[in-house]
């Protein structure tokens, strides 16, 4: 048993392989996880059922154990409130600068070669996707067994 609080295999195998730079998406239910993700990326459904797991829950996993840089976000049409769950990552991601992002431009940033990771929720809140810029392990955090 792992000391972490995420321990889905695929998941942790990508993030190892993945370095400074590499991009993580978290794809909401209505993501064309198909078509909308870079060929290298590993991509892992986690979409069981609506609603049964959504990318706030994903992230809530994730951020313990990988450091990012930043991050970008689907926004709506302009002049369309911002979403509930856009609200919710902004305040999860605290002091990551977070870049908005209209859906097309999202969706052709999530086809980056850079993508190594997708994470295919059943969100089914709109403008639920999320995009990942993975940074460096602070100083002091690594040390020699």
């Amino acid at each position: 048993m792992l000391l972490t609080g995420l321990l889905h295999p695929g998941i942790l195998e990508a993030l190892a392989g993945a370095g400074h730079g590499a991009l993580v998406l978290l794809a909401d239910g209505h993501c064309p996880a198909s078509t909308a993700v870079g060929e290298r990326a590993r991509t892992v459904h986690l979409n069981l059922a609506p609603g049964l797991l959504d990318v706030t829950t994903v992230l809530d996993a994730l951020l313990p154990v990988l450091p990012v840089e930043s991050a970008r976000i689907m926004t709506p049409p302009e002049g369309t409130p911002e979403p509930p769950a856009v609200a919710a990552h902004r305040s999860r991601l605290g002091r990551v600068p977070v870049e908005a992002l209209g859906r097309l431009d999202f969706y052709a940033a999530a086809r980056s070669p850079d993508l190594a990771l997708a994470v295919v929720t059943a969100d089914i809140r709109t403008y639920a996707n999320l995009l990942l810029t993975i940074g460096v392990r602070p100083e002091g955090t690594l040390t020699p067994p």
